[in-house]
């Protein structure tokens, strides 16, 4: 007579949700966090641009001086040129996004616009493949890829203003909706075992 022996996946989710449950305090705290934050960029998305920006600024910048500072440690590796360059590149964009903001939120937010437009652009391609495979839920998809593609219209149509909320309108709505997740994950941790 053989007994039910739990597999590896089966201890490791048990250990997790042991984990999860004995620290719902603090995720319950963290969600509080993000989806007070989330709010907050949502009614002031101007500060929330600025400060995304600011913060893209500084992780160029830092990375940027690490990879040169480890470029020229391992200089004798294959690619030291291309390295240098790239450092050099990271830290040049660092310091204009630090340096000029307001211009640098308008580059983000340009880059958002090619996110949204290639995003939509594949999603429909996906949609209409599935169509022709006559997958079901083929719709939904369609309809994600036009939602991507008029979020670039808009964005697109109100350049220079949209450059000052957008993208903190987007990073507090993700915000928002990450601790909203992680409230309710906190909550039902708790009680879980």
């Amino acid at each position: 007579m053989t007994m039910y022996q739990p597999g590896p996946s089966t201890d490791l989710r048990r250990a997790v949700a042991n984990a999860i449950h004995e620290h719902w305090l603090l995720f319950l705290i963290e969600g509080i966090v993000l989806v007070l934050l989330g709010a907050a960029a949502i009614l002031l998305p101007v500060i929330a641009t600025l400060t995304f920006t600011l913060v893209i600024g500084w992780l160029f910048l830092i990375s940027g001086i690490v990879g040169l500072l480890t470029t020229f440690w391992m200089r004798n590796a294959p690619g030291f040129w291309w390295s240098l360059l790239s450092a050099a590149v990271s830290i040049a964009a660092g310091i204009v996004l630090i340096r000029w903001p307001i211009s640098g939120s308008v580059s983000l937010t340009l880059v958002l616009i090619a996110f949204f437009l290639v995003e939509g652009i594949l999603t429909l391609m996906y949609a209409f493949e599935h169509r022709t495979q006559l997958s079901g839920r083929w719709g939904w998809m369609l309809a994600s890829g036009i939602v991507d593609l008029i979020l670039a219209g808009i964005i697109f149509a109100g350049l220079p203003e949209t450059a000052t909320w957008a993208l903190g309108l987007l990073v507090g709505i993700n915000l928002l909706f990450g601790g909203t997740a992680m409230i309710g994950m906190a909550l039902a941790a708790r009680s879980a075992v």
